[in-house]
């Protein structure tokens, strides 16, 4: 059974972290700083950010003494559905059918990746 999600959107640091940790899948703050690749971001700052991505229900955490070891609480694909099924919602009242014709009208989207797409549709169906 899939569950609903609702989750509130991310802000631009939020979800550079959140990148990380889907990428470590385990990990503590230190190792979301070394990945982040600027030394001189404060241990605090991205504490804070790792804190809120927890309150957003987006990790958990296990404790080891004053240690928290940082693991998503949703996957990476949980939420890039949420993330489209609202921009189809938004933007295209709803219509994944909008949202794939603009893709085409913008060129965004070619013809062999379309018929991948309408492939994928067809073995969706028969499941």
């Amino acid at each position: 059974m899939k569950r609903k999600l609702s989750l509130q959107p991310l802000t631009k640091a939020e979800e550079e972290v959140m990148q990380i940790i889907w990428r470590l899948e385990r990990c503590l703050v230190r190792d979301v700083i070394e990945h982040l690749g600027d030394p001189d971001i404060p241990h605090s700052t991205v504490s804070s950010v790792v804190r809120i991505l927890e309150k957003k229900g987006f990790v958990n955490h296990k404790a080891y003494g004053k240690t928290h070891e940082y693991f998503p609480a949703i996957s990476k694909e949980e939420y890039a559905q949420q993330g489209v099924k609202s921009l189809v919602e938004k933007y295209f009242s709803g219509s994944p059918k909008q949202l794939v014709s603009f893709l085409v009208q913008n060129e965004n989207l070619n013809l062999k990746e379309l018929n991948e797409l309408m492939k994928t549709l067809d073995n969706t169906k028969k499941k």
